[in-house]
């Protein structure tokens, strides 16, 4: 076990999405509170977009390294993370990152860690760090039932367990207990990957190729799910907690002004009405969901603020619009934003009730962390898993659809929403929120010395 007097220089990798970014940050912060020294690794335009604002007993601990990201044909010009390019040109991105592992390497060498901590997509990172005399860790933000649901390291690298989209629609014959999580038939086909290197074998070579796996996640919530993980890959799951985000966004005199406004309007609403609706920095409904969304939040008479992304990147073709006369006729009752929107401190805001989200993780460890009922509307990747999982320990609501092809009402949305947030029925979810808060407290985690983990000693 790492002694009060044994400090590590640890590098950190996440992969180009803020969804990962954050939570990496977040780890960051807790080793750094025992005293180790944090090189935090992403591209510059990333590292001045993260919300940096330390306390100053950890400035000196954690180092923002800025890499440059080599340039790719079809990638857009400044892209540098997933929230600036259409789905379609995330596979562009991904190769961008692979060209850093030369960049990588070379900081390794020079800087020398104790430990790396990467992500699923530089795959190639745990077999350099081996070579190196590296102990490394894949650092997964995903949650426990995600994984295990996926299954095996070596599974996922093989890529033949599974063989058309309705085999992801059943539980897999490696979970021995009882379980509702799977992904519904549209979740599966919002998922198809047609990338040369494929998210599974990605993954699965991560896993494979370190030394063990810190996950976000935590025995309170999924303990089943942990014991199948160890038990699928025979390697060490360590849950580190949900990490809450403690960083609230980069002010400046503009942001404070904007933020200002907002919650003048936010003032104004009654206690616990208020619905929160984003989808985060990768979700995108299509133009008729966005459509029937706007039309149920109008249906619904309920005050909301509506973090809105109408296109993803400049090179974002496919730009959705609200309704005809959406504005006009919720003006005063609703707020739409389009552009910057400081999400904690909106959710912390007493008048907020509910926050209608995509089932990212992240919202969801923010929506816990600042107790607000959750309404679910899922997108792409691992959101399916996650509202299952919400779903069966009535934590949150998922809004009705068609299993097949995703599609839902107006009338969905505004019933969902009003269960939720101020009808009877639904005060489940909202004590479930309450409830499960403590559950969401981090945990402050202590890394074992490198050359104690190489023999095999237990990591605290």
């Amino acid at each position: 076990m790492a002694g009060e007097g044994i400090k590590l220089n640890i590098v950190m990798f996440p992969w180009l999405a803020f969804g990962h970014m954050i939570p990496f940050l977040e780890l960051a912060k807790l080793i750094a509170h025992k005293g180790h020294k944090i090189s935090f690794i992403s591209t510059p335009k990333n590292i001045d977009r993260l919300p940096k604002q330390l306390p100053p007993n950890l400035s000196s601990l954690i180092t923002f390294v800025k890499l440059p990201l080599p340039h790719v044909q079809n990638l857009p010009e400044n892209a540098e993370a997933t929230s600036d390019v259409p789905l379609d040109k995330v596979k562009y991105l991904k190769i961008a990152y692979d060209g850093l592992q030369q960049s990588i390497t070379e900081f390794i060498q020079n800087s020398a860690p104790d430990l790396i901590l990467f992500d699923f997509a530089s795959y190639w990172l745990g077999p350099l760090a081996s070579k190196l005399n590296i102990c490394s860790a894949f650092f997964s933000i995903f949650t426990a039932a995600a994984l295990g649901f996926i299954g095996s390291a070596e599974s996922m690298i093989s890529g033949d367990y599974r063989k058309k989209p309705e085999d992801f629609t059943v539980l897999p014959k490696w979970v021995t207990f009882e379980s509702t999580v799977k992904f519904k038939l549209f979740e599966v086909l919002r998922n198809r990957d047609n990338e040369n290197v494929s998210d599974l074998y990605r993954m699965g070579a991560t896993i494979k190729g370190c030394d063990f796996v810190a996950i976000r996640s935590c025995y309170e919530l999924e303990p089943e799910w942990l014991r199948l993980l160890e038990e699928l890959n025979e390697k060490r799951f360590i849950p580190v907690g949900q990490l809450p985000t403690t960083s609230f966004e980069n002010g400046d005199d503009v942001k404070d002004v904007a933020w200002g406004e907002m919650k003048g309007w936010l003032d104004m609403q009654p206690k616990g009405t208020v619905v929160y609706v984003a989808f985060g920095s990768e979700a995108k409904p299509s133009q008729t969901e966005l459509t029937e969304i706007a039309l149920g939040l109008e249906l619904s008479e309920l005050p909301f603020f509506w973090v809105l992304r109408t296109q993803r990147g400049k090179v974002d073709t496919e730009v959705i619009e609200l309704p005809q006369g959406f504005e006009e006729r919720t003006k005063g009752r609703g707020v739409v934003c389009t552009s910057w929107a400081p999400q904690l401190k909106v959710l912390s805001h007493d008048s907020v009730g509910g926050f209608l989200t995509h089932s990212g993780w992240t919202s969801v460890v923010e929506a816990i962390q600042f107790e607000k009922a959750l309404i679910l509307l899922t997108f792409l990747a691992d959101q399916g898993i996650n509202a299952r999982v919400l779903e069966k320990k009535k934590m949150a609501y998922s809004i009705p659809r068609d299993d097949g092809d995703g599609s839902f009402t107006r009338d969905s949305v505004a019933e969902s929403l009003k269960l939720v947030i101020i009808e009877k029925e639904g005060q489940i979810y909202r004590d479930k929120v309450k409830e499960m808060k403590k559950v969401y407290d981090a945990k402050i985690i202590v890394f074992s010395c490198t050359l104690e983990f190489k023999k095999g000693k237990n990591l605290e």
